[in-house]
């Protein structure tokens, strides 16, 4: 609950400030151009990385292998591109930082705990 707080209040806070110097550093026209740009760049590489992605799931499935860590990495595209559609420089940049496979892989293992953690709470139920 915390962690939603800060999310919802923090963040936006503070990509508003950075706006605002953005705009007073680069100027209003640039900076607005610079967040179109991280935006149109990141739903084109979410559309890469994601197909990409649903490739390797389909392999490992005619492979009879269960396609765990390509859902991982799927549902990282999937948060990445929906922060890079969100205006902001922080959110751009942890998008980014979602997109790209060997920064990806840092947050894996985080969301990895977060999912157990709610599969033990039993806020997730697994169907199998």
């Amino acid at each position: 609950m915390r962690l939603l707080m800060f999310l919802i209040i923090v963040i936006p806070a503070l990509e508003i400030g950075i706006l605002i110097l953005s705009g007073n550093t680069i100027g209003p026209i640039p900076t607005v151009l610079l967040i179109i740009l991280t935006g149109v760049v990141g739903a084109w590489l979410a559309k890469k990385q994601g197909l990409e992605t649903l490739r390797k799931a389909q392999q490992e499935m005619q492979y009879g292998q269960i396609p765990g860590m390509a859902i991982i990495d799927g549902l990282c595209i999937l948060i990445g591109g929906v922060l890079l559609l969100t205006p902001g420089f922080i959110t751009d940049t942890v998008g980014f930082l979602l997109l790209f496979p060997f920064s990806r892989n840092k947050f894996k293992p985080i969301l990895l705990t977060t999912i157990r953690k709610m599969i033990d709470k039993n806020q997730i139920t697994i169907i199998r």
